[in-house]
């Protein structure tokens, strides 16, 4: 029953940090649309960063290991490439939309494990590229085919795709931060970081928000606190190939919170699509877990 506890606890924990990621996504997209994607990041970050403060004074002040900070550091710089694409994209297409085709990133990750870690790519996880690449074009096809691809959906597509690549790397690198250092410690440098790059463009790009959108910000920052608490926790606990395949669960979340806030509708390709990037991040998971039990 302990063992049992001890897996079940870090998998709810990482539900938990998903779904509330995915309310972050929602409150983020209105956000974006009222203020603007820069002004939402820049406040966002620093909300962010003053709310867990007193975790981290209350947990004892401790500061980063060298280590420790390496990683916040790198995952910081991935982060801010990967969020104003991310969210610069979601403003254009549905959320759920946004979120099965950002699922293509295990699949990349692969790729950086070659060139990074120079690992041998398998079969089968070529065979899973191809159908994560197919499932984008169905997604895209689906779009083409009901009249929606519009200009904006193509640079929304292309953007969340582009977001996907850092987040391949930021998959790679969450594991190991969650190996260096404790959630609020996780939670106060890396969001101060971001925050401070951030702060670099604020006299050029800033807009000061509306009161409507200093409270989805304000709520976004909470949100977004919150997952990366839980999902800090879960992936100390338990290992990444366990725990990746939750991710998927993001997008009945993002299909619940865009039909409830935005009056998003899932289009039956963007199903169809999901599933083969889906199917084909779960041949990759498969295979790598078997090879690595010979």
């Amino acid at each position: 029953m302990a063992g049992r506890n001890l897996i079940v606890l870090p998998l709810l924990a990482t539900v938990a940090g998903i779904a509330t990621f995915s309310a972050m996504d929602a409150a983020m997209k209105g956000a974006s649309i009222a203020a603007g994607v820069y002004t939402a990041l820049f406040i966002r970050g620093w909300l962010a960063s003053l709310l867990i403060v007193p975790a981290w004074l209350a947990t004892g002040r401790k500061l980063p290991s060298a280590a420790a900070m390496r990683v916040h550091l790198q995952r910081s710089v991935v982060v801010v490439a990967m969020a104003p694409l991310f969210f610069w994209g979601l403003v254009r297409i549905p959320i759920a939309e946004a979120i099965a085709i950002s699922f293509i990133a295990p699949l990349i990750a692969l790729y950086f494990a070659r060139l990074i870690l120079g690992e041998q790519i398998r079969p089968a996880a070529i065979l899973a590229s191809l159908l994560g690449i197919a499932g984008v074009l169905v997604i895209g096809a689906g779009r083409f085919g009901e009249g929606a691809f519009t200009r904006d959906s193509v640079l929304g597509i292309v953007a969340i795709l582009s977001s996907a690549v850092f987040y391949a790397m930021n998959l790679v690198l969450q594991r190991k931060q969650a190996l260096l250092a404790g959630p609020v410690e996780i939670a106060l440098f890396q969001n101060l970081i971001v925050a401070l790059i951030f702060t670099l463009p604020a006299p050029l790009l800033f807009v000061l928000p509306d009161m409507e959108g200093f409270k989805l910000i304000t709520l976004a920052a909470v949100l977004a606190l919150v997952a990366l608490l839980f999902l800090s926790w879960g992936y100390a606990r338990a290992e990444a190939q366990v725990l990746l395949p939750i991710e998927y669960t993001g997008f009945l979340w993002a299909a619940l919170f865009g039909w409830l806030f935005f009056d998003e509708t899932v289009r039956p390709a963007t199903l169809a699509g999901a599933v083969l990037i889906v199917v084909g991040c779960l041949i990759a998971a498969r295979n790598h877990t078997e090879q690595t039990a010979v």
